[in-house]
């Protein structure tokens, strides 16, 4: 997942994302006051001079300035940002000069710089370091940034420039980039409300602003039940099943949240998952599978589903505002799907298949499960731990026995090496920057010649106030306009810390995790375009998980695994025999991971295609998950209560069907490195690069792949790699 600015996207990142509780939107459009922002955070007064408002100095381009922020003076410092903002659009909107592309087009890629930097510094507080005041000012933070971007939508001076372009004769002597990213602004305007009347976009800017704060409460509320619903284990006899890696790392996490006689089960995935895969103690599983699914839904001050409700409410009437049928249509025009139709029949091609190879799933635990007469009917809480049963009897492959060789630091450096075989990447560790925890590392990422690419930052590991997941972040977007701007990303995750002194072991789920963020890296850092608009991922989103997903199946090649997967303990390499049946079992209990996901984004699209005009989302869940046939054995991989892709931002709504879009390009795009017979064909590589990796948003990206694959795409090639049915 990539993770744009939540609040305000870069000045045409064309991404609308803001970062966001409440009554009806009608009562926050009539009554402003009811839509004010009465969050208490104390204010400090802005130096012009302060470090949070200058261009970033030191080496390799200039780097954030992480051991000179202070976070009170965030809220001035963004106050102060959009300011500058405001009057460099203002400017290039009062000018008198007629509209060209370079003195309207160009002016605005350049504008907005210094927000962009303190959003930036902001944003790495709330998603990583989210504690102290940080949540309070970001309830005061995302109103102001809402108002500014639409400030800036509904500035008819502007709009006039750009439309005026969009409409000129000259438009027939731009380059093909410079033709979309007129293209790109101008639609991105009308859809944002530039050519509504005043009253509408009086209430429009008015939804806008109170989804801002919605959408930062529903995160917030997330958050605290990640950090308050921990399992505490008192009595070692139930730590059995558990493997010695994850029983050292309960037993750290407990330590450092001063219980160091007990063993904690923290409520994040990367804790969660492993215990329901090993622990055999069932009602502890139970117990850790419904502090984890029932986040944002325990029915107390953190509960979402009276913000989710408003949400809902506040999309559907601002598409209608803004001339939609309802949210998807307006979400999904700018992608490559178009219409919640074309996405429904992809997820509908698939779904019934998945469904059928989970009953034959169940049906294999079912029979394990009566075999040792446990007495049980396979539970939610009980699938993933005899999916492992079942994987050792059919394939004599126990994934414990695989996690020794899973090392976060060799796999660290297998990434590395493949980014140097496909695209002549060369890492080296530094020293010399800044970080914003001790946790994280920094590389400098350089080209064959040695020519400085950008730089790459990695958080990897789970901490209170870090939010769940994995994502990836630009902190500084590729640009070539009037010098060349290298990159500056980072990669974010939750993994669990490693006892001192000892490797950091993760599943394999995990490594398939890093190496899928570590590909949305890649394709910013391959970015070679001129606007920072059209930089790396700025494609659209069905497009943008392409390059992230096929880097997965670089894990699994002979040679990163020969080579990085080595024991912790010994050193030696992961022997062929384990090797082979991990190759055997690469298609074992896809039932399970294609339901778990395609339930979300089914309910996803049914929540913003609705006509209700109330919606309760717990009932809306459950009816909707009926209606589809969702097997009883297995939950929604996001249940609606803590789906932030969907409600902590405007930017995966009616969108985690993306996922499966882009593996449909993924699926078929890997059988041409298949079909060289090599995932390091340097042929095949050089044309993911040109064609994909390295264009940005600066053709289209059906174009893109077309030119990559050769034809448009195959949609069989996904049901394959699934291991399902082709009909």
């Amino acid at each position: 997942m990539i993770h744009p600015h939540p609040y305000l996207p870069k000045m045409l990142a064309l991404v609308v994302s803001v970062f966001v509780l409440a009554p009806q939107w009608v009562t926050a459009a009539e009554n402003p006051a009811a839509a004010s922002d009465d969050t208490k955070v104390e204010k400090k007064e802005m130096s012009s001079d302060s470090v949070m408002l200058k261009p970033w100095t030191g080496p390799y381009g200039g780097v954030p300035p992480w051991n000179l922020v202070r976070q009170e003076e965030f809220l001035p410092a963004i106050e102060t940002a959009i300011q500058i903002a405001s009057e460099e659009l203002n400017a290039i909107a009062n000018q008198s000069e007629p509209p060209t592309f370079e003195n309207t087009i160009v002016a605005m890629e350049k504008a907005g710089k210094t927000l962009d930097r303190v959003e930036t510094l902001f944003d790495v507080h709330t998603s990583n370091l989210n504690v102290g005041p940080i949540p309070d000012i970001e309830r005061a933070v995302a109103p102001k940034l809402s108002e500014h971007r639409d400030s800036i939508y509904q500035n008819e001076k502007l709009f006039k420039r750009i439309e005026a372009i969009y409409q000129s004769d000259a438009m027939k002597s731009f380059t093909v980039a410079q033709k979309r990213l007129v293209d790109d602004l101008y639609k991105t305007f009308v859809r944002q409300g530039a050519k509504l009347n005043s009253s509408d976009k009086a209430k429009l800017s008015q939804i806008n602003t109170r989804l801002a704060r919605l959408f930062t409460d529903f995160s917030q509320n997330v958050l605290e039940d990640e950090k308050g619903y921990v399992t505490w284990i008192d009595n070692e006899a139930d730590l059995a099943g558990l493997p010695d890696s994850v029983i050292a790392a309960m037993k750290s996490a407990a330590e450092e949240r001063n219980h160091p006689d007990q063993w904690a089960v923290t409520n994040t995935r990367s804790s969660m998952d492993p215990f329901l895969t090993n622990a055999d103690n069932r009602d502890l599983r139970e117990t850790v599978w419904r502090n984890y699914y029932n986040r944002g839904d325990n029915g107390d001050a953190h509960d979402n589903n009276a913000i989710i409700s408003e949400i809902l409410s506040l999309r559907a009437a601002r598409a209608k505002l803004l001339g939609y049928k309802n949210h998807a249509e307006w979400r999904l025009e700018p992608t490559m799907a178009k219409t919640p139709a074309a996405t429904m029949d992809l997820m509908m091609k698939v779904w019934p298949k998945a469904v059928a190879r989970v009953r034959e799933e169940v049906a294999d635990m079912q029979a394990i499960a009566d075999s040792e007469n446990a007495n049980i009917t396979i539970a939610p809480w009980d699938y993933r731990y005899y999916a492992e049963k079942v994987r050792k009897d059919k394939y004599d492959l126990d994934f414990n026995e695989v996690k020794p060789y899973l090392q976060l630091e060799k796999l660290r450096e297998a990434m590395m090496w493949a980014a140097g075989e496909l695209y002549g990447m060369q890492f080296t560790e530094i020293k010399d920057v800044p970080v914003f925890h001790p946790d994280v590392r920094v590389w400098k990422v350089e080209d064959a010649d040695g020519n400085r690419v950008g730089l790459w930052y990695l958080d990897p590991y789970a901490r209170e106030g870090k939010r769940s997941g994995a994502w990836m972040m630009d902190y500084r977007s590729q640009e070539n306009i009037d010098e060349p701007i290298t990159p500056v990303v980072s990669n974010n995750s939750n993994f669990v810390k490693g006892v001192a002194g000892k490797p950091s072991l993760i599943s394999w789920d995990d490594a398939v995790t890093l190496f899928h963020e570590f590909g949305h890296a890649l394709h910013s850092l391959n970015s070679k375009v001129n606007y920072p608009s059209q930089a790396g991922t700025s494609v659209a989103r069905d497009y943008v998980e392409f390059p992230s997903q096929i880097m997965e199946h670089w894990l699994d090649t002979p040679e990163v695994l020969s080579q990085y997967a080595v024991h912790y303990e010994t050193g030696k390499p992961m022997p062929q025999s384990l090797l082979d049946k991990i190759k055997n079992a690469s298609k074992f209990n896809q039932g399970f991971d294609t339901v778990e996901y395609l339930s979300s984004a089914i309910v996803d699209m049914k929540l913003h295609t609705t006509d209700q005009t109330s919606i309760d989302p717990d009932a809306f869940e459950k009816q909707t998950l009926k209606e589809i046939g969702m097997p009883d054995e297995i939950p929604m991989r996001h249940r609606t209560p803590q789906f932030a892709h969907i409600f902590s931002s405007d930017s995966y709504s009616a969108g985690y069907y993306s996922y499966l879009w882009s593996d449909a390009l993924t699926a078929d795009a890997v059988e041409v490195f298949e079909e060289a017979g090599s995932f390091y064909d340097k042929p095949t590589a050089k044309s993911l690069h040109d064609n994909v990796m390295s264009v940005g948003d600066t053709i289209d990206p059906a174009e893109g792949f077309r030119r990559f694959r050769g034809r448009d795409v195959d949609t069989s090639a996904l049901l394959r790699k699934r291991g399902f049915p082709v009909d």
